[in-house]
């Protein structure tokens, strides 16, 4: 986040400030411009926060170096100055990019956290201990942010979803729903438990379809190069000494002198289809078009449509506190399984029938079109019984079994299937290699002293 300090002037002629975040310096700076028109302002200076880097002494020991996030280099000094420090020098960050911490990070303390918390030890002490703990500067420097806010009575809920671009914009609202509990613990436990329920559907998805698709691709281009460029100029050679080329030797060499002839043509014939493709599923129609594909995808489409269900009914248990409000626990729900398709029609068909017709949870989700017949015969078993948070974790908990065993199941023939498909691919070569080694080709010398001879005798 970017944090940005403003002067302005009012009609009256009294100078007022303040400070506003925001993702990026154009955002923040239009913020700020928005604010001065609503209140008459009249903008006077607006001035980003920065990362400088100083090195200090005091006394006679041994010089210090770190990092000090300000406004300016005057407030460094002062800050120093006050404690006594001899300044050595201070120069601004010319780089201030840095990684942003990883789920796997965010992961670590929201579980880290809710373990302590379940220990009866103090928010503030938790803080200074993951501000102490954490690698990630990125984190590092976030978790002392807002250390610092919470102290100064800033309301957590606002603090944490000033932080959104680095939780996530789930996590930021649970930990700040958390901030307002009376149960800290068991919503760090539960955000904890979708993190990783999260991070484990990731990267199964990864290894069920980016790690085979790349595997696949590779070896397709590899066997192409063989085949165009490397094959030919043996095959070739043979036929310049008159030898008969085997069957599978012939075909081989015909596909590559098609590969050779038309390459460009076949290049760009695969190539505007795939940019294509990228450009539409870029555009925010395409996006939430590729997120409905994916649950159209074979076999693994239904184990991704039940686990983002399962997601979904995890939030909704976690934050559902009665029918009277169930508006904001579905739609943060709706958010958390990061899939827009799914989002879009909960957002767009459910949530409007549940506030213009009052209908109950489970119409409204039937009418959403992503729900399975039996998440909602669960969902319409709790609003029968009045215990729909109940029945949302049950949900959960079975499709996790079943989603998990399924994935597992679904990744071992993956793996089978692409160990084949390789298997086959070495073979061709194998066989094609074969062939080349047993080709006889014919001896230009030895036919040309033959035919002299029998044209003397003859």
């Amino acid at each position: 986040m970017i944090e940005v300090r403003f002067q302005a002037e009012k009609q009256n002629g009294q100078i007022v400030g303040g400070t506003i975040s925001a993702p990026t310096l154009s955002e923040a700076r239009e913020k700020v411009k928005i604010l001065c028109v609503q209140n008459n302002l009249k903008l006077i200076s607006i001035e980003k926060k920065k990362t400088f880097i100083y090195k200090v002494r005091r006394g006679k020991e041994t010089p210090i170096t770190g990092e000090q996030k300000a406004y300016t280099k005057a407030e460094v000094e002062e800050i120093f100055n006050k404690l006594g420090y001899e300044i050595i020098s201070i120069q601004p960050k010319l780089l201030e990019f840095e990684a942003k911490p990883s789920h796997s990070d965010i992961l670590m303390f929201v579980k880290i956290t809710g373990e302590m918390l379940e220990q009866n030890l103090s928010y503030g002490e938790i803080l200074n201990f993951m501000i102490n703990d954490t690698s990630n500067k990125v984190l590092k420097e976030t978790l002392k942010d807002i250390n610092n806010e919470l102290k100064r009575g800033a309301d957590g809920e606002q603090v944490f979803m000033k932080y959104q671009k680095i939780f996530g914009r789930f996590t930021a609202f649970m930990l700040g729903l958390a901030s307002k509990s009376g149960n800290m613990a068991q919503i760090y436990k539960a955000t904890a438990k979708f993190l990783e329920r999260s991070l484990e559907f990731k990267k199964n998805l990864r290894s069920a379809l980016i790690t085979p698709s790349v595997t696949v691709l590779l070896l397709i281009v590899t066997t192409i190069w063989y085949v165009g460029y490397i094959f030919p100029a043996t095959a070739k050679m043979f036929q310049r000494f008159g030898a008969e080329l085997p069957p599978l030797t012939a075909t081989t060499l015909i596909f590559s002198d098609f590969i050779q002839a038309y390459f460009w043509l076949l290049f760009i014939l695969f190539m505007i289809p795939l940019i294509s493709a990228i450009y539409y599923f870029r555009t925010e129609k395409g996006k939430v078009e590729f997120n409905r594909l994916l649950l159209k995808i074979p076999i693994l489409g239904d184990i991704i449509h039940k686990t983002l269900i399962e997601i979904f009914s995890r939030v909704f248990y976690t934050i559902y506190s009665g029918a009277a409000e169930n508006i904001t626990p579905i739609r943060i729900a709706a958010e958390a399984v990061d899939n827009l398709y799914f989002e879009k029609q909960i957002k767009e068909v459910s949530l409007p029938l549940m506030v213009k017709k009052g209908i109950g949870i489970s119409e409204a989700l039937a009418a959403s079109g992503v729900f399975t017949e039996t998440a909602l015969s669960r969902y319409r078993a709790g609003e029968e019984t009045g215990n729909v948070k109940e029945a949302a974790i049950q949900l959960a908990n079975y499709y996790e079994t079943e989603t998990v065993h399924k994935m597992k199941v679904f990744l071992d023939w993956v793996q089978i299937i692409i160990a084949m498909f390789i298997l086959i691919v070495m073979i061709y070569l194998t066989l094609v290699s074969a062939e080349t080694a047993v080709i006889q080709p014919k001896r230009p010398g030895v036919d040309y002293i033959l035919q002299y001879l029998i044209n003397l005798l003859y």
